[in-house]
């Protein structure tokens, strides 16, 4: 694997534990409070889920200004990656909440 696939690798994998952790240990804070938790853990998830994605691909700034550099001075392939990336970490932060979903059992917020 190259560094664009490994990056992608850890872009799909700190989206997921982001959101994870986020929402696991929210649930716990909710246990102390006395609110249910597996309803705050499912909204937190929610909430949490675009913070996740920035933070898997290292904030916004960079990413503006790989589309900037992209578009007007014709570097289409780091436009390519920036994209591959942004859904690389959208998908973790998909499967994460899937993953807390399921551990719910199935039910919804």
């Amino acid at each position: 694997m190259d560094g664009f696939s490994h990056k992608l690798v850890l872009v799909f994998f700190t989206a997921c534990g982001v959101l994870l952790g986020a929402a696991l240990l929210g649930s716990l804070g909710a246990a102390l409070v006395r609110e249910p938790p597996i309803t705050v853990m499912l909204r937190i998830a929610q909430e949490v889920k675009i913070w996740a994605i920035v933070a898997a691909i290292g904030g916004t700034f960079s990413t503006f200004e790989v589309f900037e550099s992209g578009l007007f001075r014709g570097e289409i392939t780091a436009v390519v990656k920036q994209l591959c990336y942004v859904l690389s970490s959208l998908a973790g932060a998909q499967v994460g909440y899937f993953i807390l979903v399921s551990l719910v059992g199935g039910q919804e917020g």
